[in-house]
């Protein structure tokens, strides 16, 4: 463990690799922001501590597995020419998974369903909620410790990362989430973000990578197309309200 601590190269390797992981944790956030949005803001709180918990316990929990976790890229089953992996069939599930969700917020968006029968269940929303962040915390943590393996060859590295990474999630989850929730144009941006994440990963699942720095560089772009319209609008605001 000391030796790490005075190696310029462990260093080298943990800003990299935290750095990775936190842009990695942009589609966790992304996901909590809007998934909690129609439950109210208490259980909402409480919703994405929760979450940001089990996905730092995934991620550890899937790092003690190396082995394990490195025998899911071996092929199980073959179709048309293409060997599809446990990890394949895990991106793809997961991917499918958050293109019907994003499509379901879509479409209750635009129905104008302010999600009152949500919030009038009370414990259930909240139990469908931790179901579905649990669902796709698997999905991320399993792309992400892919990657920190890839990326580093010292399992404390890897954890340190994991925990630095998940700790700036749970910071910049609570002004993110409220942000959306303050803003419908920006919660239907979140959610086309969250179909664009969804295709590359069913995308990944079939051998077909999408380079992620396009995916986020996109995502970058229009959010700040989109704070510039906030701004814009609350300044539109300001002058039109009359003075006293």
């Amino acid at each position: 463990m000391m030796h790490l601590l005075t190696s310029p190269e462990a260093w080298a390797a943990l800003l990299t690799l935290t750095a990775l992981e936190i842009v990695l944790g942009i589609d966790n956030v992304i996901f909590l922001s809007v998934i909690v949005s129609r439950i109210p803001e208490k259980q909402a709180h409480r919703a994405r501590q929760i979450g940001l918990g089990l996905a730092l316990i995934f991620r550890i929990i899937l790092l003690s597995l190396l082995v394990w976790l490195i025998g899911l890229t071996a092929p199980v089953f073959s179709f048309s020419g293409y060997g599809f992996s446990w990890r394949d069939l895990i991106l793809i599930g997961g991917g499918l998974f958050l293109i019907a969700k994003a499509t379901h917020e879509i479409h209750a968006e635009v129905e104008a369903d302010d999600g009152k029968g949500d919030r009038e269940s009370g414990g259930n929303a909240f139990f469908w909620v931790i179901v579905q962040i649990i669902v796709i915390d698997i999905v991320f943590s399993l792309d992400s410790i892919i990657t920190a393996i890839g990326m580093a060859q010292d399992i404390e590295i890897m954890i340190a990362a994991v925990v630095i990474a998940c700790l700036v999630m749970y910071i910049s989850s609570g002004p993110v989430s409220r942000f959306v929730a303050e803003h419908p144009t920006t919660k239907m941006l979140a959610l086309a973000f969250l179909v664009l994440i969804g295709v590359a990963l069913v995308a990944d699942g079939f051998q077909f990578h999408i380079p992620r720095g396009y995916i986020y560089f996109a995502i970058a772009f229009s959010a700040a197309v989109e704070f510039f319209n906030v701004l814009a609008k609350r300044n539109r605001r300001k002058v039109r309200k009359p003075s006293v």
